[in-house]
């Protein structure tokens, strides 16, 4: 994904390119968050940080600390004219086909490619489960994992921690698109995919963010009060 340089300062080969997945996993993250999972020092991976920002493969997201105490914080997200580099995706053929066939066969033809491309994540789901008793956190986990595996950059995050269970809920993240540029043109494949989710959860979801609309990541609420 990206390559080491020669310099005998760095901790290990390959570090960068484990920074660089973090930041696009769990991203926006700061450097101390970074090292705490990589067994790393702060210093140490704002050095990677810094040598990805002037490449171009992260940006800095400034975020003010809660009820305006202490100093705002530095977070981490992958920059979006990188998303494209990191995924190596044909996006200009992609889209010319696609296009196409919007011609030839009309919008309707968009959603159902959607649906074809989601098909294997789903499928994939459905064994994963099938014929186990679980609770939507344990399906939402297996979801992630699933997504993670197809290239997503999926991770879970939870929110509302000490409120009313109805109140608590997760977040799935995605950090990276492997249809990169195709939801920004064609709409239909994030709604066919958030349409899918709440299908597989069992629950309503809600997209709170897209990659395709300018989001550092794609983010789906499932709210656990709900299951």
């Amino acid at each position: 994904m990206y390559s080491d340089s020669a310099d005998p300062a760095a901790p290990a080969p390959g570090t960068r390119e484990r920074v660089l997945e973090r930041v696009l996993s769990h991203g926006p993250v700061s450097a101390a968050e970074i090292g705490g999972a990589l067994g790393l020092t702060a210093a140490a991976v704002r050095r990677h940080l810094d040598a990805l920002e002037e490449e171009g493969f992260v940006e800095v997201k400034v975020v003010s600390a809660a009820r305006g105490a202490g100093r705002p914080s530095r977070r981490y997200v992958v920059a979006p004219q990188a998303q494209r580099r990191l995924g190596g995706d044909h996006l200009g053929i992609a889209l010319q086909a696609v296009d196409r066939l919007v011609e030839v066969g009309g919008e309707g033809e968009v959603r159902r490619l959607a649906a074809d491309a989601l098909q294997p994540v789903e499928e994939a789901f459905q064994a994963a489960v099938a014929g186990r008793e679980m609770g939507l956190e344990e399906r939402t986990r297996v979801l992630a994992d699933l997504l993670d595996d197809a290239g997503y950059a999926a991770s879970i995050r939870h929110v509302g921690a000490g409120l009313a269970p109805t109140l608590r809920a997760e977040q799935l993240c995605q950090g990276h698109c492997p249809l990169q540029g195709l939801p920004a043109r064609h709409p239909e494949f994030c709604e066919e995919e958030t349409a899918l989710f709440a299908r597989l959860l069992g629950v309503d979801v809600r997209r709170l963010s897209t990659l395709a609309a300018g989001g550092h990541v794609c983010t789906t609420h499932i709210p656990l009060g709900r299951a």
